[in-house]
């Protein structure tokens, strides 16, 4: 019975929004002047908004909640609020519920507000949840990236594109909780789309106070209405700071901090000549991946491995750069190939003992799930060219919040290799590599960097923004600063 609470939960996105934090966004929003005639609650459950609105938007003329939950339902039409005869409740599912008659018969100032469920497609899928919408691509990634997983997506992002289209053309205010990333989203959706938005910001409120939720969270305020779209967003650190950073476009990229990259924008510069790369994926690190126990190699499965060291190469882990341990290693890595697509089979030639130990375990290694193995040589790894082997590198893990970039040699005398959260440039001299080093660590970089990175992302640092940065005009700023 617990189990099944707690996959509806998940399924339902549950975080019912405690009334003290439901009244601070309505008493936030009457301080930037929101007077709706008409508020609609999309997914009210037991009605917190529901009722924190009545208090606080004593002018409005009518207030309409929906869930598709009766019980909650039952619960809401018990409190006081329900007496008031603005209040009219509607039990209804948002994925086939008929808003467009809805939203047309409404006069006036419309507010929507709420809280949309925070869960992944992918989470509904498996926990076998079928509260969702029909399952397409609706960002229409294709290719890798949606067999990397870029075609999942939050619920309350679906829902919220929903809503901006629905307040297209009308007098209209967006007051929403939801995950910060999923603010972001939205705002891209709009500028791609090139939808109405005469403003957009956002409020951050403490998630794992309010939800017991470790994730970034915030109030998402947009206005609609205006005939001049602005596709930027004022970020505020609580409902009751002043002080704001302003995310938008430049380069047709999403900004973390425009004025910051503003000051440092001939820095940007994305086919300049870095080439960031990525550690090397081989989906099967019980097999590919051992322990150095004195003069033997113990894989993930315990296992005692007797093979040549001809394709073995000390492997440091995004942990192990994040925090510094890249002088030696007691990790290792199994790589098969020089370069993705290389035939495997000539290991069985210069190396039989490898060969047959990727034999014996091909079980685990024929039955990787990813798409990215299939028509490729058999035993094949992904994140590997000649940058892997070279005997200098700069790294940083992508995974980390911290702009911490690291210098590395070799290791027991051969070219250290990465797991693919690290990104990297590779180096032939070590002159070359100091030098670069010396860039990337410099003020300048590092403020340009930052400026780029939104460090509530779950890979906040990556390759394209690490590629971004014009190391020439770089050299040229950090002279000018010398002289």
């Amino acid at each position: 019975m617990i189990r099944t609470i707690h996959k509806t939960k998940i399924e339902y996105g549950d975080f019912q929004t405690p009334l003290e934090l439901a009244e601070k966004v309505c008493q936030k929003l009457v301080e930037l002047g929101v007077s709706p005639d008409v508020i609609l609650e999309p997914t009210c459950g037991v009605g917190n908004f529901i009722e924190a609105a009545g208090l606080w938007f004593k002018s409005t003329n009518k207030i309409i909640g929906v869930d598709i939950n009766s019980y909650y339902l039952q619960e809401l039409e018990k409190k006081p609020i329900f007496q008031d005869e603005r209040v009219e409740i509607r039990e209804g599912n948002f994925f086939d519920f008929d808003w467009s008659s809805l939203i047309t018969s409404l006069d006036g100032k419309i507010l929507i507000l709420g809280n949309f469920p925070w869960v992944t497609n992918s989470q509904q899928g498996t926990i076998g949840g079928i509260n969702l919408p029909q399952k397409t691509n609706f960002q229409k990634y294709n290719g890798f990236d949606a067999i990397a997983g870029k075609s999942n997506f939050d619920i309350s992002e679906w829902m919220l594109i929903q809503v901006v289209h629905w307040l297209q053309n009308r007098d209209a205010n967006l007051a929403m909780l939801c995950k910060t990333s999923v603010a972001r989203k939205l705002l891209s959706y709009l500028h791609s789309k090139k939808l109405n938005i005469s403003n957009f910001a956002t409020y951050k409120i403490d998630a794992k106070k309010y939800f017991n939720a470790t994730v970034e969270a915030c109030l998402l305020f947009g206005k609609f209405g205006s005939n001049s779209p602005k596709y930027f967003c004022d970020v505020f650190s609580s409902f009751e700071d002043t002080n704001y950073y302003r995310i938008g476009y430049r380069n047709s990229i999403l900004v973390r901090d425009i004025d910051c990259f503003d000051k440092l924008n001939k820095l940007y510069a994305p086919s300049a000549g870095l080439k960031w790369r990525s550690g090397i994926k081989h989906d099967c690190s019980d097999v590919m991946e051992f322990r150095k126990s004195g003069n033997s190699f113990i894989n993930g499965l315990g296992e005692i491995v007797e093979i040549e060291d001809t394709y073995v190469f000390p492997l440091i882990k995004g942990s192990d750069v994040a925090q510094n341990r890249i002088k030696t290693t007691e990790r290792y890595v199994l790589v098969t190939q020089r370069f993705v697509g290389e035939p495997t089979e000539q290991i069985k030639d210069l190396a039989p003992k490898t060969w047959k130990y990727l034999e014996s375990h091909a079980k685990y290694l024929d039955n990787r799930k990813s798409k990215i193995y299939q028509n490729n040589p058999r035993f094949s790894i992904f994140g590997v060219g000649a940058y892997t082997f070279t005997p200098w590198k700069i790294a940083i893990c992508g995974l980390y919040k911290k702009l911490d970039f690291r210098l590395v040699g070799k290791t027991n005398n051969k070219p250290a290799v990465f797991d693919d959260t690290v990104y990297f440039l590779s180096f032939d001299e070590e002159e070359a590599t100091l030098r670069t080093f010396e860039l990337l660590t410099s003020i300048f970089a590092m403020n340009f960097y930052s400026s780029l990175i939104f460090w509530d992302e779950k890979r906040p640092i990556k390759s394209s923004i690490l590629n971004s940065l014009n190391l020439t005009a770089l050299v040229n700023m950090t002279e000018l600063e010398r002289d």
